[in-house]
């Protein structure tokens, strides 16, 4: 197939690209590069040395023979560009990465706020209007995020999108419908990826758009198969507490001596998923694509539910690290717990990657390795969510924030 990967320069698209062209698929990434733009902006970079798209594309041809082809466009900005590209092209698949995905950026302030909106809203609508503009019956794979159902207890396993309700009619009788399960965003970058349900469910209604949207849980490790191949083929690793995943962090701040940082109790249970299942899922739906005039497929895209704490004290007793308990800056509940169908994955053959101790000690190695790119004053978390609870956060560069060491 041509697949056209949106964001392919990012922390999942890259590797998707990758995994993808290494089957044999002709790929194009198409991107803003606004990802490097907004190291450049917060002062932090990956902690693994990230070459120029072109520079990664080039070697990628020299160890594979195969080529990726880069297109700069911002799909936000730039329609007329993107529907001329589009159309010359007409690619098979498109694979929808092209979004600021970190929620505490979405957070830090009200620019802030409105790039992530404009930038996220923008581009899906774009990308999806120009679809029907120039009649192009291409797959679209969206990478959204399990913070769409929000994280509430509810007591209740969480449907892979669409919840089964009954309605009481006029004349007394129940009839049953599917419904999107009721959005519940915890953040500006949360509302963003519920904006794009909403879009996708008019556009596969009203245009017969083939969608499929990956409700994706938080991602961790760094490597795939195919990143392994040449050092400049590195995926991106980020640490910072705007883009750094929760794990992630826990890791990093295991291998440089650092405490790792825990958020309020620490309470809260998130979903997870390895970077190398990350791909995996994502080749598996563009192999099973919705027909035309079919609703919307969705997916849950996780393996497997953790506690921060739990996390944490994981990661402690495999390092000898030390955990710090912090005053949280989101605006969320203390403690919940989560429960999640994701039969569909499973039943197309996904062998999952779970939380073992090897490839935990696989990512600490790869932090190690690069430990002297690390700023640690970088690494506590300070977005907050309110006003109100900037107010009770001490900004401390120094980390002297880091008071209730256990």
């Amino acid at each position: 197939m041509k697949i056209a990967v949106l964001g392919g320069d990012g922390f999942v698209g890259w590797p998707t690209s990758l995994h993808l062209s290494d089957q044999g698929h002709e790929i194009h990434i198409l991107d803003n590069l606004s990802r490097r733009w907004i190291d450049t902006e917060l002062g932090v970079q990956s902690l693994t040395p990230m070459d120029s798209i072109q520079e990664r594309t080039r070697i990628w041809h020299q160890e594979t023979g195969r080529r990726i082809h880069f297109h700069l466009i911002d799909l936000a900005r730039d329609y007329e560009v993107l529907k001329r590209w589009l159309s010359d092209n007409r690619p098979d698949a498109i694979i929808h990465f092209a979004e600021q995905r970190a929620a505490p950026y979405s957070m830090k302030s009200d620019r802030h706020k409105n790039y992530t909106v404009n930038n996220n809203v923008n581009a899906t609508h774009n990308l999806l209007n120009a679809l029907v503009e120039i009649d192009l019956d291409a797959h679209l794979v969206h990478l959204g995020t399990m913070g769409v159902y929000g994280y509430s207890t509810v007591g209740a396993a969480i449907p892979e999108g669409y919840l089964p309700v009954g309605i009481e009619t006029i004349g007394g009788e129940t009839v049953k419908q599917d419904i999107l399960y009721p959005a519940n965003p915890g953040s500006i970058y949360h509302m963003t990826k519920c904006l794009d349900q909403l879009l996708f469910q008019f556009y596969a209604k009203n245009d017969g758009v083939r969608i499929t949207d990956l409700h994706q849980g938080i991602v961790w490790g760094t490597h795939t198969e195919q990143t392994r191949r040449h050092v400049q083929l590195i995926n991106r690793f980020d640490y910072d507490g705007d883009y750094g995943t929760v794990l992630n962090r826990f890791l990093i701040q295991a291998a440089i001596g650092y405490p790792l940082t825990v958020h309020g109790t620490g309470g809260q249970t998130r979903a997870f998923i390895h970077i190398q299942d990350s791909v995996r899922c994502i080749e598996l739906a563009l192999k099973n694509a919705p027909k035309r005039g079919d609703k919307v497929k969705i997916f849950n895209q996780m393996t497997e539910t953790h506690r921060v704490r739990d996390l944490a004290e994981l990661v402690a007793n495999m390092a000898g690290a030390q955990v710090a308990y912090l005053p949280n800056p989101r605006k969320e509940a203390a403690e919940n717990d989560l429960v999640v169908h994701n039969e569909q994955f499973l039943e197309l053959g996904l062998d999952p990657i779970t939380l073992e101790q090897g490839l935990l000690a696989e990512v600490v190695d790869v932090a190690k390795k690069y430990a002297y790119r690390v700023d640690r004053n970088r690494v506590p978390a300070i977005s907050a969510w309110t006003k109100d609870i900037a107010a009770t956060i001490e900004h401390d560069p120094e980390g002297k924030r880091l008071k209730s060491v256990s």
